[in-house]
């Protein structure tokens, strides 16, 4: 989803997932989208969340504050807001997810 200065991704995370990584998309009982995502950190005190921001920012060359949990701070399905050109993101999020741009 678009934002003003950017993008929001909505994520279904693993925590303890064995790596950190994307899987594709999914999509959820109520038809949205979701970009699937694992992390070897465990779901304790943001572990899970702090991983899966700097998941983000590694995989799409960007600096940590360029990131953030918006939603979903104790549930799996969270929305990550990332800083930068929208359409420059959705290319990027679009290959590290598998899917043709």
């Amino acid at each position: 989803m678009a934002a003003p200065d950017g993008l929001v991704v909505t994520v279904r995370l693993t925590p303890r997932g064995g790596r950190d990584g994307f899987d594709g998309i999914d999509r959820l009982a109520d038809g949205r989208a979701v970009l699937k995502a694992r992390v070897r950190a465990a779901p304790t005190e943001g572990e899970a969340n702090a991983a899966l921001t700097t998941l983000f920012a590694k995989s799409l060359k960007l600096p940590a504050r360029a990131v953030a949990l918006v939603a979903g701070d104790t549930a799996r399905i969270k929305r990550i807001k990332i800083t930068g050109d929208a359409a420059t993101l959705a290319a990027a999020l679009a290959r590290l997810s598998g899917v043709s741009a």
